[in-house]
């Protein structure tokens, strides 16, 4: 038996169908030093083939009282349909940005976990003070 070595092989591609239906995305809120919504403070992921919505959520350590417009936003459960309401009424004192999925997530939580990293790592430490407290 010859494998051909351009042709991805079976776990890569089921892998990649079954993470192909989780979206991520970074919640952001009012950063007052910038005057933007440009401050992370979670991260958000939904796999609507699952019945019910998975739905992930992973908070940046350190900002509850920021984060709270979100808290009141995101309640119990979350849907594209949410998400899509709440891309419309961005820039106000909440924001929305879409992320990649990483590469190498094994699942949504995973997933989520990896970018709250990459937040934490790179993102935060570049922003300035937020000069609120």
């Amino acid at each position: 038996m010859t494998t051909d070595p351009n042709q991805p092989d079976a776990d890569t591609k089921q892998s990649s169908t079954a993470s192909s239906t989780w979206r991520l995305w970074i919640l952001l809120v009012w950063h007052p030093a910038l005057g933007l919504a440009v401050d992370p403070v979670a991260v958000l992921g939904l796999d609507e083939s699952q019945q019910p919505t998975e739905r992930v959520v992973r908070w940046v350590p350190l900002v509850y009282e920021a984060a709270d417009p979100w808290r009141e936003r995101l309640g119990e459960t979350s849907t594209s349909k949410d998400i899509e309401h709440w891309i419309a009424q961005s820039g106000g004192v909440c924001s929305i940005a879409p992320a990649e999925e990483p590469e190498g997530a094994l699942d949504l939580t995973h997933a989520a976990d990896i970018v709250l990293d990459e937040l934490l790592g790179e993102v935060i430490p570049a922003l300035p003070p937020r000069g609120d407290g």
